[in-house]
């Protein structure tokens, strides 16, 4: 499946889903749905995104970059958050922040270092 054409926020069902809710929005699937095929229904690795994507056509880049502000990010892009509480999965799209713990934000939720990955369409 190619990537979603507009994404729709998916809060994670679980505190430990947020990066199953990010997969979720960018292929149009459930978050369930993604726990399956991730083979996981807490914590997502790194590996588990991209083994996905791939899975599922979704192009990206595999360049790791750091963001210090919203006008560092691409249109779509994964985000690696250092929240307060732990590491955490998000997703930019098109100006928005579609963060499965805190809702849909115009900047992004308290965290430290911020890390993303482009995702092509």
């Amino acid at each position: 499946m190619p990537l979603c054409k507009n994404p729709v926020y998916i809060p994670e069902p679980t505190p430990l889903q947020c990066g199953q809710a990010v997969l979720a929005m960018l292929t149009g699937k459930t978050a369930e749905e993604i726990a399956v095929l991730t083979g996981t229904e807490r914590e997502t690795t790194l590996k588990d995104m991209l083994s996905l994507l791939e899975r599922e056509g979704i192009g990206y880049s595999a360049e790791r970059r750091q963001a210090s502000a919203k006008c560092d990010l691409p249109e779509i892009c994964i985000l690696s958050l250092e929240t307060p509480k732990c590491w955490h999965w998000s997703l930019f799209y098109k100006g928005r922040f579609l963060d499965p713990e805190h809702g849909v934000l115009d900047d992004f939720p308290v965290c430290g270092r911020k890390y993303f990955w482009e995702i092509k369409e």
